[in-house]
This record gives C-alpha cells, sequence and structure tokens, in this order.
C-alpha cells in the first residue's frame, strides 16, 4: 500500500512541511513517483517505531486476503534454526542473530537492529524459560518474498531481564510481508510455546529435525482445537 504526503501526515499527526522537511533531510524513507512522493505501509511503521513516534491505528489495518496464512514449522524451515549463536550480552546477541536472518541482501541490517535493540529498552521480549521472541513494539514487516521465523539457540545463556529472571538460551525472530501473517505467526508460536513436547524440544536445543516435527505437531493439535470449537459453536 502507497501512502501520500497527506497519509504520513495524518498518521503520525505532524504538518507537511515536517514531512518535507524529514523527506528532504533524507532521514524519512520515501520514493518519489510521477513528481509525488509515496511511502511503503511497512517502513513507515518500522521508521516511526524506531523512533518512538505515535502512530495512528489506521496504519496497521491490513486488508483481507484470500491468500493461505503460512504454517509455523513451514516458516522455520524457510528461516533456519541456528545451534550454538555467540554473544555475552543482549545487544551481541541480537546482532549476530540478525546477521544469520535469511533476508534480501538489500535489506538493512543495521537499521533493524537498531529497531529491536530500542524495543528491548521498552521491555524485555524475553517469555519466560529460557526463550526471547525479538520484535519491535509494533508488528514488523519487512520487503521479504515470505513469511520466515528464525530460531537462534545461544552458545551461553545471556540474560535478557525475564520476569521469571531465568537467563535466556533460545531466540525466536519473526520477519513478515504482511502484519496479518505477523499476527498469524505470532500466535502459532505461542500455541506451540504451551506445548510441552515443543517446550522440551527448544530446552533440550533439538535438532532442526526434531524441532520441526514438534512444530508440526502443535500445529496440528492447534488445528484440532479450532475444529473443535467450530463443531461446538
Amino acid at each position: 500500500m502507497n501512502l501520500t504526503v497527506r497519509d504520513v501526515c495524518g498518521l503520525l499527526n505532524v504538518p507537511e512541511k515536517t514531512v518535507y522537511r524529514w523527506i528532504g533531510q533524507g532521514i524519512l524513507p520515501a520514493n518519489r513517483v510521477e513528481d509525488q512522493y509515496r511511502f511503503n505501509r511497512a517502513e513507515l511503521l518500522e521508521w516511526a517505531t524506531a523512533r518512538g513516534i505515535t502512530i495512528a491505528a489506521d496504519l496497521f489495518e491490513e486488508p483481507e486476503s484470500a491468500a493461505p496464512l503460512p504454517g509455523l514449522a513451514e516458516a522455520l524451515q524457510a528461516g533456519g534454526i541456528i545451534h550454538g549463536l555467540r554473544g555475552t550480552d543482549k545487544a551481541s546477541v541480537l546482532q549476530a542473530m540478525v546477521e544469520h536472518l535469511r533476508v534480501p541482501e538489500e535489506l538493512d541490517r543495521e537499521f533493524l537492529l537498531h529497531i529491536l535493540l530500542a524495543r528491548e529498552n521498552l521491555q524485555s521480549t524475553g517469555i519466560g524459560e529460557g526463550v526471547a521472541i525479538p520484535h519491535v513494539r509494533n508488528p514488523i514487516v519487512l520487503h521479504v518474498p515470505r513469511p520466515i521465523v528464525t530460531l537462534c539457540f545461544l552458545d551461553q545463556p545471556v540474560d535478557f531481564a525475564a520476569l521469571d529472571g531465568k537467563p535466556v538460551h533460545a531466540l525466536f525472530s519473526l520477519i513478515c510481508p504482511t502484519v496479518r501473517a505477523h499476527l498469524a505467526l505470532l500466535s502459532r508460536l505461542s500455541f506451540a510455546l504451551q506445548d510441552e513436547r515443543f517446550k522440551r524440544a527448544i530446552a533440550e536445543r533439538g535438532s532442526a529435525t526434531e524441532v520441526l516435527a514438534e512444530a508440526r505437531r502443535a500445529e496440528h493439535r492447534l488445528g484440532q482445537a479450532h475444529e473443535t470449537r467450530g463443531r461446538i459453536g
């Protein structure tokens, strides 16, 4: 979805002269189309989030699509499962994770790291039991051909200031082309992390084959739960 200057003014609640000043300074990502500026919704979301700018809720509306949503196992297979990720603190392990992401070469990894660290400064993404799901405050969407989930097992546990006080040994990173896909994958991952066998595979730093098998099994359980609720309803 391409946004106009007027759209951006409304979404960020700033006057047009501010938007044009940001463009002129090279601060705000914009594309010039037929002598008019156009803005990518995903890029605007990332840009505003990294700078702590309040965003209107309209930016998060995702048009309905008939395209099937990705499965967790499928996205994990696309993103990869990495063992022995090195780092001594939160910043260094996030940097190492970003360097391993299977994303297009033109993606600005330094900027991605910046917005991930900005989110951590607001509140830890450590969800407990040694797991963290690094993400920005609002769903992160990037120019990728398909949704990916990357699982990184750390070489040594790192303090993420998680609520349960336990150091983190596993990072899940979600990178998606749409907000809809991001939320769908996050929901599937949240369900899987409540599944005892999937949690055990993560706690024991299972092989890629083991983790993918447990992800598929957990998703199958999720499908069965949806079918049961549908019959009851």
